[in-house]
């Protein structure tokens, strides 16, 4: 088993504040784990393209549900044949494993 699909085999956990976002060294770990990433500031980002608007959200409706499932949601930038996703954890102001956690989950749905 890869290393991505240990962080998507984990489950996000309630993250209600009190407890300080990821260190830029965790993050980094973390980053390393899943592939096509990127560390902004405080967010991690990644875009995905696809054939036509059709398959686009059609991901974007995947996305709705893994979210819907995991209690953690993405901000996301949609246009005709792509989609930017990105996390952060806006209860600690900063990164949460939950992020990394997702993003290996929604890179799993990535199919086209």
């Amino acid at each position: 088993m890869s290393i991505t699909n240990d962080l998507a085999d984990k489950q996000c956990k309630p993250c209600e504040g009190g407890i300080p976002p990821l260190t830029a060294a965790e993050a980094n770990t973390l980053l390393q784990q899943i592939q096509g990433w990127q560390l902004q500031n405080q967010l991690i980002s990644k875009t995905y393209t696809f054939k036509n608007y059709y398959q686009t959200m059609a991901f974007v409706n995947a996305i709705a549900w893994v979210s819907h499932r995991e209690n953690h949601h993405p901000d996301i930038v949609v246009g005709y044949n792509q989609c930017v996703v990105s996390y952060t954890t806006h209860a600690v102001n900063g990164l949460s494993e939950n992020d990394f956690v997702c993003a290996a989950k929604i890179d799993k749905l990535f199919v086209f």
